[in-house]
């Protein structure tokens, strides 16, 4: 069984309810996002946490899973911006199969916040990484 080690920056709401999976799933998209965007680098996911979530939310999150490599063969990386800036574009109406694809559980490697924010870390056991 091959897989994929794709990385996913989050907000404080949207890892509430990874962790409310079990650390297992992401969350259904709302209806304002058609797509789902796993990107291809922690590097990438980092510039996205710290420099986008925590400015719109407080705090920003690195997330890290592995995919099946079959599931994601169906799906071409798509450049966002240069290759470095790379990621999968998942419709929204595919991601309970997307979550199918998981093996093992969703990891939070690196966590981003306002210094002056009191908000909830994650879970020192779900936290590796700096």
């Amino acid at each position: 069984m091959e897989t994929v080690t794709l990385w996913r920056p989050v907000g404080p709401v949207e890892l509430e309810l990874i962790k409310k999976s079990g650390m297992k799933e992401f969350p259904p998209r709302l209806p304002d996002q058609p797509i789902f965007y796993p990107v291809l680098s922690e590097d990438y996911a980092v510039r996205i946490a710290r420099d986008w979530n925590v400015s719109r939310d407080g705090a920003g999150y690195v997330t890290s899973f592995e995919v099946l490599r079959t599931f994601l063969a169906a799906y071409a990386p798509q450049d966002a911006g240069g290759q470095a800036l790379r990621e999968y574009w998942i419709p929204a109406e595919e991601l309970e199969k997307f979550n199918a694809a998981i093996v093992g559980k969703i990891v939070v490697t690196k966590a981003f916040e306002h210094e002056q924010n009191d908000i909830e870390r994650p879970d020192q056991s779900q936290l590796q990484g700096n």
